[in-house]
């Protein structure tokens, strides 16, 4: 008898960083999965495309915690990616700079090198800066990936700084307010709202790259190709240009898929990473999915969108940038995105992309500030390179305003630049089926509760949800939430013991 054939099948939906990290660790645990791709490319927000010999990242621009040994090194090893994915360091003494009212502030991996820093900008703050680190670090540890291990962590903790939010808890930190300004400077990173977003939030992500910060070298595509190869190899299957257009159920549970071409696909479990709110839509004709759980996910608030401008710089002119710049126009990085016509972009976010380790010269960089969906409407309903002059008009005119904000900390900018291309909320609603162009799907907001969470559990007993939604973006939120929605199906216990031991090929 064929062994594939006793194992237990399962569909994942979407081929993002998600769907293939569950579709990876299942595989490896004895079950037969199937990821489908709605579109021709996989990836999700790892997707890169190239231009004139430029390669591009559309979502995933660096990773944290992953120097040898580090939590990300490890989750790396286990998933089987380190032979395929490069990794080239960002500037330890470096990896961002906040530029505030004209001033630069460096943040440098480690501890003693972060407060030392800070505390040379802001000397009468350091006893806070001191216990600002240790409080996320203390956050962080009592997250189970940081420490790799199932046993119980200090859950008051995280539930504390759950429920308060990251401008509550550096006011009381704090007495200068530019520091707390400057501290905060990567909040795009997370789209963070004022008197919104979780304080735990702030502290994971702070935690994650002040450990250390890596680019990848070539693109972040190499991340999905590698977990492909892995998957096919263990005799699973990625399938692209498969859209699931219906989750089909009985009367009690799912019993498979049917994708656009009328392809019905029998399965065991069903774990979609899209975002909840297409996964409610593949859930219309069963009534498992009780009405108010569907209001719900419709109504849940989504992280902004972004405008980006992707540039390709001229052959051996643009120095090699090893950084990430978050640039501000005024004194404050909060609440650029509320905006007026007139004083867009409040702010942004300027990255080089990394074609080799070590490199001298950028070939291309991507730019990024907010875009509501406002701004879009319009063109609501249309579809790539279809969207007609009046949008490629606006997209010019505000890269055209983009560029010129950062030309005022980067003089020389524009005669780098060979070419570029912009991209606006409707093409992540294109290339990732996200709701409202969100750039990191629904927000986290202390004022709603538990009812701001998506669970990854749902009322049918055997559809999970995984992905950006149900823990947070990035890759170490991601991950997270990949274990968790694992561990309903391969105890948490064996998994955790996986990636401690890296057990590669087995």
């Amino acid at each position: 008898m064929n062994m594939n054939s006793m194992r237990r099948k399962v569909a994942i939906i979407g081929s993002g960083l998600g769907g293939l990290s569950c579709g990876y660790i299942l595989q490896r645990n004895g079950y037969d999965v199937t990821v489908f791709e709605k579109n021709a490319v996989l990836g999700g927000c790892l997707q890169c495309f190239r231009r004139k010999g430029a390669v591009f990242e559309t979502g995933m621009h660096f990773i944290g915690s992953a120097a040898p040994g580090q939590t990300m090194d490890k989750m790396m090893r286990y998933l089987g990616i380190t032979s395929d994915v490069r990794l080239s360091q960002l500037n330890p003494s470096a990896y961002d700079t906040v530029s505030l009212g004209g001033q630069r502030y460096e943040f440098p991996n480690g501890k003693e090198q972060f407060i030392e820093k800070m505390s040379s900008y802001f000397p009468r703050e350091k006893d806070a800066i001191v216990r600002y680190y240790d409080i996320v670090n203390k956050i962080a540890s009592a997250s189970t990936l940081h420490s790799l291990t199932s046993e119980t962590r200090d859950v008051a903790i995280d539930t504390e700084y759950q429920q308060r939010s990251m401008n509550d808890v550096m006011d009381e930190l704090f007495n200068d307010t530019l520091l707390k300004n400057v501290l905060v400077g990567n909040l795009p990173l997370y789209s963070a709202e004022l008197n919104k977003t979780p304080f735990s939030q702030h502290a994971f992500i702070m935690d994650f790259y002040n450990q250390s910060a890596f680019r990848v070298e070539g693109g972040s595509d190499a991340i999905a190709k590698s977990l492909v190869k892995s998957i096919e190899r263990l005799g699973g299957q990625v399938i692209t240009s498969a859209k699931v257009k219906r989750i089909v159920c009985d009367a009690t549970h799912a019993i498979g898929v049917e994708t656009i071409d009328e392809q019905l696909h029998t399965v065991d479990y069903v774990i979609s990473t899209v975002h909840p709110a297409r996964t409610v839509e593949m859930l219309e004709d069963t009534n498992l999915i009780r009405p108010a759980f569907r209001s719900r996910i419709r109504s849940l608030p989504q992280t902004s969108g972004c405008f980006a401008v992707y540039v390709k710089f001229k052959e051996g002119v643009m120095p090699y940038m090893n950084t990430n710049y978050y640039g501000y126009r005024g004194d404050t990085p909060w609440n650029c995105e509320h905006y007026t016509a007139s004083d867009w972009p409040k702010g942004f976010l300027y990255m080089h992309m990394c074609h080799e380790d070590k490199a001298k010269w950028a070939k291309s960089g991507v730019i990024l500030s907010y875009m509501n969906m406002e701004d879009v409407a319009p063109w609501v309903g249309t579809h790539v390179g279809r969207r007609g002059d009046d949008y490629e008009a606006f997209k010019t005119s505000h890269a055209e305003r983009l560029l010129n904000e950062v030309e005022t900390h980067f003089p020389g900018l524009r005669a780098a630049i060979d070419s570029y291309y912009t991209s606006t909320p409707l093409t992540y609603i294109d290339y990732t089926g996200t709701e409202g162009g969100s750039m990191y799907g629904v927000a986290k907001d202390i004022t709603m509760g538990a009812a701001g969470r998506v669970p990854y559990r749902t009322k049918i007993p055997n559809v999970l949800l995984a992905g950006q939604n149900v823990n947070s973006h990035g890759m170490l939120g991601v991950l997270v939430g990949t274990i968790v929605t694992c561990s309903e199906l391969v105890p948490s216990d064996i998994i955790y013991r996986q990636i401690s031991n890296q057990f590669i090929n087995e």
